[in-house]
């Protein structure tokens, strides 16, 4: 299986931006097309402070740093231009949710989308929104953020509702998650947001490698059973090293292409293209990855 669909991350927590201009993304896009790319989801439109366009209610929240460049209609240019479907991600108040006041980050992305909608709803690639508040365990405030969210969302339009939640693995955590208490958890989420998320791409990061396919295929069946199409987000950065983020291995994104194969997940995606596997990325490491990787796919 190629790698169809990539996260889009200008509103970055902890990587470095490229500083690309119109011509440098529309260069980008046309690379993503020629791999197989068909799908871009912008993985949050706003943080903290940080804008991907001059939201007139984001600003009346707080004080905005100004987007001098309207990404979001960029990025749906290039969608359209290069017959791609764009996802659009919420905002990240970096704040409430975390503070376990999920009710006033709910209103404030509903009405956010709301400004989206008569902004950018009429847009031929805006296929679908993206929950960006991720997270990997059961809780009920941020249950109910994604359950009044999608819901919502979908009245909008009547498109898909993205979600893309970590699990709690022991490369992330000092006492991670069997795959049998993963399972438990899961189906207790997942029969909540049954009919309200239609698709969940779990990331594929924070687990050992050969732990990856046991927890691979909880999620699939999990998702076939709850009637959530099953993606993956196999991630194209390296976890473990003394240097965050770097390139991933090609063997070891390889082994995880092949694995999320073999489980028989609908699609795969990437956290993400531009940084860590783009012959335009910031990363020296990134251009040879692309080139195993573009020999591997057409071989």
């Amino acid at each position: 299986m190629k790698i169809t669909g990539t996260f889009l991350d200008e509103i970055s927590h902890d990587i470095p931006s490229a500083n690309w201009g119109k011509e440098d993304w529309a260069n980008e896009f046309k690379v993503m097309k020629s791999v197989g790319i068909d799908t871009v989801i912008l993985i949050r439109s706003g943080y903290k402070d940080k804008i991907t366009f001059n939201s007139k209610t984001l600003s009346k929240h707080q004080a905005m740093r100004p987007a001098y460049t309207d990404l979001v209609d960029l990025f749906l240019n290039e969608a359209e231009k290069n017959s791609m479907d764009f996802y659009f991600g919420m905002y990240d108040s970096g704040k409430y949710w975390h503070e376990g006041k999920h009710d006033k980050e709910i209103d404030l992305n509903l009405a956010l989308a709301e400004e989206v909608m008569e902004k950018y709803g009429h847009r031929k690639a805006f296929k679908g929104w993206y929950l960006s508040h991720e997270f990997e365990e059961y809780n009920e405030g941020q249950l109910r953020l994604y359950e009044k969210l999608a819901v919502r969302l979908k009245e909008f339009n009547q498109s898909s509702i993205m979600m893309s939640p970590y699990i709690k693995g022991r490369l992330q955590f000092e006492k991670p998650i069997t795959p049998m208490e993963h399972e438990k958890m899961w189906s207790q989420i997942f029969s909540s947001l049954e009919g309200k998320v239609d698709i969940c791409a779990f990331q594929d990061g924070q687990v050992d490698f050969l732990e990856l396919q046991a927890f691979m295929e909880i999620n699939k069946k999990l998702a076939d059973k709850y009637s959530i199409t099953s993606w993956s987000n196999v991630e194209t950065f390296e976890r473990g090293m003394p240097i965050n983020f770097l390139p991933i291995n090609w063997n070891n994104l390889r082994y995880k292409l092949e694995v999320a194969e073999k489980v028989g997940v609908d699609k795969i995606i990437t956290f993400e293209f531009s940084h860590f596997l783009s012959p335009h990325s910031v990363y020296p490491a990134a251009h040879n990855l692309f080139n195993r990787y573009k020999e591997w796919i057409t071989k």
